[in-house]
């Protein structure tokens, strides 16, 4: 579990991403999950869109992203979801 420093300071750090990923009017389905959880690998922090034909709940969306990825929800903001793992093989980013 991240703590409050840690998710500020994670937000900071995921300011400068563009989404590399976009869930749509399909929802979240495994294939979906198994390619964030490989992007978290390789990148620990990313963002995911939430496109406007999704018709389920923006925080339902959210929660299935991160327990799905088995990664660390940090923020929804808008329509934007940041996901956070650390890496096991490339861990690049410290926490305080």
């Amino acid at each position: 579990m991240l703590t409050g420093k840690q998710k500020r300071f994670l937000r900071a750090q995921a300011h400068h991403l563009a989404p590399i990923f976009q869930v749509g009017k399909g929802g979240v389905n495994e294939n979906m999950t198994n390619q964030i959880k490989e992007a978290l690998e390789a990148r620990e922090l990313i963002k995911v869109a939430i496109l406007q034909n999704n018709l389920d709940d923006k925080h339902e969306v959210a929660e299935a992203l991160a327990a799905g990825a088995e990664a660390e929800l940090v923020q929804l903001i808008g329509h934007t979801v940041v996901l956070y793992k650390e890496s096991r093989e490339n861990k690049t980013i410290q926490l305080p």
